[in-house]
């Protein structure tokens, strides 16, 4: 084993391809001795241990990465709406060499980045490895090699013959390995990958080489399914299929040359046969069919075979949904989104589709299903898949389960301080791929093509582009970004919102973005500290603030008319704590009950807040404060503040959202006490009334009343904790409060309030 794989390290330089533009040229290829020592200092492992895998140890992983081992690495066929009975999971253990001359073995399809590929490092370049052998029933049928992405530019050779090159890191590509094949015995595949991430110009999304913040660890390399499969010469080539409400059927065009024979069926019963010439579009007449939508998301099978010369060469099983999405007006005349023709309120997260342990690719096609499952559960009709690309499978599961898809074009020069020159040319290839390689879904209701003005270029000639090529859907120009009159939406960005634009005569009025509330759940961390755009302190915290941002989303559908909304966000995404879920999938920050009640328009009663102990949001009220790090005792009863200054509250800078400011506080801290009386008999549920920035700890006589991260840009109710609320007591008592800031305008002001229930 030792001897192959110093043969394996002593490939040439060839290995390492080079690109055209390329800033960081391949490295000369070093001595085999450096090598073997290089590789004996990284670790033993792979040379003593090579047929052996195990994941990384990342800084969290999900529940499914139990299940992932070099033969059950997602084993589902991967194309679920072209489907062959005979194919060939190439998924499993590669030898896998980097440019620093690391050789080692690596898990595909997921990415090296990831815990799950058993290397989680990252490399510019790398050369992928294996062999395998033809099944002998394939004898006599071309060889398709299928990609289902690789991230970003691909070259592949089969037997020592290069086949062929792929740029773009989200789309699927063929090749046919035919005429490399040798007769028998086990053929070479080598996979040369080179991904710039965020030092090229090319779409790469949310992936970068600095992440934090809202920037994340990047993918390279294979992190989609790769598989093999047999054709005929004549053979089916790609399905497009629309959906026509309007004329009663399913247009269908099948690429491939002969005859083609295509029979829909629902439940096992035949309701449709259609036949004509491959190429041309054929109408299959569907009778009283019923509407896919998410609370009827139905699904037909379709059957469809290719003659040539009067012989069956080739059958592929797929599905479709009969549903239409267009634009027009509802009853008060409010240009709208119609799904079949009705108005529907769309309510959805923001996905962004990172995994802990697999980046961009889920560890399961069951925890794909999981998660789309459970935004059903929590009432969601739609979801934004933010400046990334799925798996086919992932597609499935929204159709079968009802989910409307909004899809973004993954961005260039996301967020970065050094953008690169736009790769326009590759911009539109890859844009156009991503419509192509997706247009059947019928879940997919809208193409997003730009984010927050990201890369932003030639936006009414892409617009343009993408309605010609797919006229049967939305097209939102740029959601959040500069919006130039064109396409379907008119789309703001509104934290922590929520918002709306008006409608116009020919778009509709969306918010792409907004919410952000954020809460830290310990032990299902990615570590570091976790930020969101507003700071929560616990689960009914936040539960409260989500109910209170949706609810006011319901009144904005009636005016201005606003038609959508788009929560960010679904997960936690490594430092980012905006999720309804922590990045693991394991806690659900919300009440699912609540936030699936007020998700379908089931708006919960606003409860009547009466003040006990004032703000100083109308009228000053006196604490004594210092911004030099007091003793550690400072916010018990019995600590003495009278050396500390005393002034009115509420205390930050003027620049800050929703502050009244009466006393200029500009340091990083404050510490601020106060006494209060409570009375002796009160009714309802004392709450804190808070408006604070960034992060705030609350006591009361001395016992911890609320935690708080992020900031809020007004005045809100914060429960206390049972603690705090016990030590609430007749008479005198003491607030004490403690605020950090880091960045921006800051702000803190605190008083109680009790709640009592609203009216029915």
């Amino acid at each position: 084993m030792l001897d192959n794989l110093i043969r394996w390290m002593d490939m040439p330089t060839r290995y390492f391809p080079t690109y055209p533009n390329d800033p960081h040229p391949p490295m000369k290829h070093l001595p085999l001795p450096l090598l073997i020592a290089a590789l004996l200092t990284i670790s033993l492992g792979p040379v003593v241990r090579a047929a052996e895998w195990q994941p990384a140890v990342g800084p969290l992983k999900t529940r499914w990465a139990k299940d992932v081992s070099p033969t059950n690495a997602l084993p589902e066929y991967p194309r679920p709406q072209m489907v062959r009975k005979d194919w060939l999971n190439l998924n499993g253990l590669w030898d896998l060499k980097l440019i620093d001359g690391t050789a080692t073995r690596i898990l595909v399809p997921y990415a090296i980045e990831s815990a799950l590929s058993g290397v989680m490092k990252h490399a510019e370049r790398m050369t992928y490895h294996r062999s395998f052998e033809i099944p002998k029933g394939w004898s006599g049928r071309k060889i398709l090699l299928h990609f289902g992405a690789v991230d970003w530019e691909t070259k592949v050779s089969v037997n020592g013959k290069e086949l062929g090159v792929h740029r773009g890191g989200y789309d699927a590509f063929s090749i046919d390995i035919t005429a490399a094949l040798k007769v028998g015995g086990a053929q070479d595949l080598t996979v040369e990958v080179f991904d710039p991430t965020d030092l090229g110009g090319q779409p790469r999304g949310k992936q970068t080489l600095s992440p934090g913040g809202i920037m994340y660890t990047p993918t390279s390399g294979i992190w989609q399914t790769v598989w093999l499969e047999p054709v005929a010469e004549a053979h089916i080539e790609s399905l497009r299929m629309v959906p026509d409400l309007d004329g009663g059927c399913l247009r269908l065009t099948v690429e491939g040359n002969g005859t083609v024979e295509a029979v829909a069926s629902d439940g096992g019963k035949q309701v449709a046969m259609v036949s004509g010439a491959a190429g041309g579009e054929l109408k299959l007449v569907i009778p009283n069919p019923k509407l896919w939508s998410p609370g009827s998301p139905h699904l037909y099978d379709l059957h469809v075979s290719l003659k040539s010369n009067g012989k069956i060469t080739d059958v592929v099983t797929s599905y479709f949904g009969m549903r239409k999405i267009a634009m027009g007006k509802d009853e008060k005349g409010v240009t709208r989104p119609l799904l079949n023709g009705k108005f529907v309120f769309q309510v959805g997260p923001l996905d962004q589709g990172f995994w802990p342990d697999g980046i961009y690719t889920a560890p399961t096609d069951e925890a794909l299903r999981w998660e789309v499952a459970e935004m059903r559960r929590l009432g969601f009709n739609c979801v934004r898949k933010h400046i990334k690309v799925e798996p086919d499978r992932w597609y499935y599961w929204c159709d079968k389960l009802g989910l409307m898809v909004w899809q973004d074009m993954p961005s260039v020069n996301s967020y970065t301080n050094q953008p690169q020159p736009i790769d326009v040319p590759q911009f539109k290839t890859e844009l156009m791929s991503l419509v192509k390689n997706h247009w059947n879904y019928p879940s997919i209701i809208m193409w997003v093509i730009f984010n927050e003005a990201q890369g932003q270029h030639d936006t009414e000639a892409l617009v343009a582009a993408v309605k010609a090529l797919d006229p049967s859907r939305l097209v939102n120009d740029a959601s959040g970004g500069t919006d130039k009159n064109c396409g379907d939406v008119i789309d703001m960005h509104n934290y922590p919102g929520p918002g709306s634009p008006a409608p116009e005569e020919n778009r509709a009025a969306v918010l792409g973005e907004f919410g952000g509330l954020g809460l830290s759940v310990d032990g299902h961390r990615w570590g570091g500290p976790t930020w969101g755009y507003k700071g929560t302190s616990n689960i009914e915290a936040l539960t409260r603030g989500y109910e209170k941002l949706l609810a006011k989303s319901w009144e904005l559908k009636d005016k201005p008319g606003l038609s959508a909304v788009i929560y960010t966000q679904l997960t936690d995404v490594e430092t980012e704590g905006n999720g309804l879920l922590t990045y693991d999938r394991e806690i659900n920050k919300v009440v699912p009950e609540r936030a699936a009640a007020v998700n379908t328009g089931k708006l919960p009663p606003v409860p009547v807040l009466k003040e006990v102990v004032a703000t100083s949001q109308l009228k000053a009220a006196t604490w004594r404060f210092t911004c030099t790090a007091p003793a550690a005792d400072w916010f018990k009863p019995e600590f003495q503040d009278a050396v500390w200054t005393a002034g009115p509250g509420g205390f930050g800078t003027q620049s800050t959202p929703g502050a009244v400011v009466r006393t200029e506080w500009k340091t990083p801290d404050i510490w601020m006490r106060r006494d209060f009386d409570w009375p002796a008999t009160k009714s309802g549920k004392p709450v804190l009334f808070v408006h604070h920035d960034e992060g705030v700890e609350i006591y009361i006589n001395g016992v911890l009343a609320c935690k708080a991260d992020g900031f809020l840009s007004e005045y809100e109710e914060m429960p206390l904790t049972p603690e705090g609320l016990a030590a609430l007591k007749p008479g005198k008592n003491v607030l004490a409060v403690h605020c950090h800031q880091t960045a921006g305008g800051q702000y803190v002001d605190v008083g109680i309030s009790t709640e009592m229930p609203a009216a029915k």
